[in-house]
């Protein structure tokens, strides 16, 4: 079997402009990069082609360490979706350089079903990531000059929330000192880093439908708390049309193409344990503007990516998909077992959707094992195709494409059902999320979470009612990552609350998560090398 970079490097990939021409996207809105990438302009996005595109998420069971394969499924969903004549786009995250050179080697699907330039797309790809790790970096260095030069005048921050971010796993940033040296050097403090896909300014390129919407939110950064308790914002140093202009590029949707020359627009890259693992709305409402199906995928298990995807970006952006696919592997199931997966079908359709699994099938997988999951699958109503597009492309997702189309026309989705009401409290958010989607038993607060929802409470922040986005390890439903499968009444303690008032959510840290991860003993560094010229290791 070739390898996935052999593959890609294979495939005979079509001018970005030939690509631009089967959306019917005029020459005038996109800007290429290169020969094989274009950033196109979001003034196409058309509210009544949004409203007649059918939204289809890719997500999956509870992962393992190797993931279930969810990209390779999108991609291969859009491929069989177009060789059965559907105009069918795949809309996915950019990925991040922390994983590519650390667990994963990349991000762009696998084997036949693949978004290309994988090499490109996997590494600096059109600049977005650079820009959002310059602009987060622009506000730290700016904050901490504002601190300085005016400390003559008595202005002190109480507490400095904003960190810096950098697009590496690097756990020795987690905690630093920065100003060290002489008084001109700056004020002595400590902070940290964070990885760039758990950015506010990732999570608001994101969810931001303009640029002046882009802005605001922007201004409505929260990066410290004054003396008398009040919060200290971007607008505050003035600088929000500076950090915008940072970011005017980046706004803009990637599109690129796959093995078989299917349009793909990949933007934004949050991480769904970490941030709300959604790729952007306008490239989402984008794509829905110019196919009549459209697939996306939310990162990790459906109890992060989904319903992060459900209860933020679809609340927010006025979403509602017309099914959910399911990715379910043999591997996953022989870790977590048939109770987690029955877990995240029950909390899918909690939110009112109709529901296909995808046998994501490897190479490894025994007939009798493949049997038995579509004998359960029966058993529980839910319908289900094999997917082999990473051997076959999209002639192995046919079969699965067909099914989608099929139960789109028969059994779409009912509108949404979230987990909890916009007027709940934020203390509520997290334990409906906690006991409907995790099954936790009860959920702890530290003092300083304690201290934060009290003061969302009491207004410090302003009248918020923002959604929340809980952090959490991808492995499990609780907060151990070393207990698979489907626990129940564990406790869920909330480490922290980060109020992302740009990003208009409320972050709560769960377990022992980290916003910055660290390399594994082996990471993937290792085996990534330029031979001949080609660059080898990514996958």
């Amino acid at each position: 079997m070739k390898t996935d970079i052999q593959i890609a490097r294979e495939a005979k990939l079509k001018p970005i402009g030939e690509i631009a021409d089967t959306l019917n996207i005029p020459e005038q809105y996109i800007e290429p990069y290169g020969r094989y990438m274009a950033k196109v302009n979001e003034a196409l996005i058309h509210d009544e082609k949004v409203r007649k595109s059918r939204l289809i998420l890719v997500t999956s069971m509870s992962p393992t360490k190797s993931g279930n394969g969810k990209t390779t499924v999108s991609v291969g969903l859009a491929l069989g979706m177009n060789r059965i004549g559907k105009k069918a786009i795949v809309a996915l995250r950019e990925p991040s350089l922390g994983p590519c050179f650390g667990m994963k080697g990349g991000a762009a699907g696998g084997g036949y079903s693949q978004v290309l330039p994988m090499e490109k797309i996997n590494l600096h790809f059109t600049g977005d990531f650079h820009a959002v790790t310059t602009a987060n970096n622009m506000i730290s260095a700016l904050l901490d000059n504002y601190i300085y030069q005016h400390q003559s005048d008595g202005f002190l921050l109480k507490e400095v929330l904003w960190k810096r971010v950098l697009d590496v796993n690097d756990r020795s940033l987690r905690h630093v000192v920065t100003g060290l040296g002489s008084r001109t050097d700056g004020i002595t403090a400590q902070t940290g880093f964070d990885i760039t896909p758990a950015s506010e300014i990732m999570a608001i390129l994101c969810l931001a439908s303009s640029v002046d919407d882009l802005r605001r939110r922007i201004d409505n950064i929260i990066l410290g708390i004054r003396h008398d308790g009040k919060p200290f914002r971007v607008s505050d140093m003035g600088v929000g049309g500076a950090i915008t202009v940072l970011l005017l590029d980046a706004l803009h949707p990637n599109l690129v193409q796959t093995t078989e020359n299917t349009p793909a627009f990949i933007h934004g890259g949050p991480f769904a344990n970490i941030a709300h693992g959604c790729s952007t709305v306008l490239s989402t409402r984008l794509a829905m503007s110019l196919g009549d199906y459209v697939i996306t995928e939310a990162g990790f298990g459906a109890d992060l990516g989904a319903e992060k995807f459900f209860d933020i970006k679809c609340r927010k952006a006025g979403l509602n998909p017309a099914l959910t696919v399911l990715v379910v592997t043999i591997r996953g199931l022989k870790l977590h077992g048939y109770e987690n997966l029955g877990r995240h079908i029950d909390n899918i359709r909690s939110y009112g959707q109709s529901i296909v699994i995808a046998i994501n099938r490897f190479g490894d997988d025994t007939d009798a094992d493949i049997q038995e999951l579509q004998s359960y699958c029966k058993s529980n109503n839910v319908p289900c195709a094999i997917n082999n597009a990473f051997a076959e492309g999209g002639k192995g997702a046919e079969e699965l494409a067909t099914l989608v189309v099929d139960t789109i026309e028969r059994h779409p989705s009912a509108p949404l059902s979230f987990c909890y009401e916009e007027l709940d409290t934020a203390k509520d958010k997290i334990a409906k999320v906690c006991k409907k989607i995790y099954h936790a038993g009860s959920v702890s607060y530290s003092k300083t979470a304690e201290r934060k929802l009290k003061d969302i409470a009491d207004g410090v922040y302003g009248y918020i009612n923002y959604p929340v986005c809980i952090a959490k390890t991808q492995y499990s439903f609780s907060t151990d990552p070393n207990v698979p499968g489907a626990p129940e009444e564990f406790n869920v303690n909330i480490s922290d609350i980060v109020v992302n008032a740009g990003a208009e959510m409320i972050v709560a840290i769960a377990g022992d998560i980290m916003r910055m991860p660290g390399l594994p003993k082996s990471p993937m560094a290792e085996r990534i090398d330029i031979v001949d010229g080609f660059i080898e290791g990514l996958s």
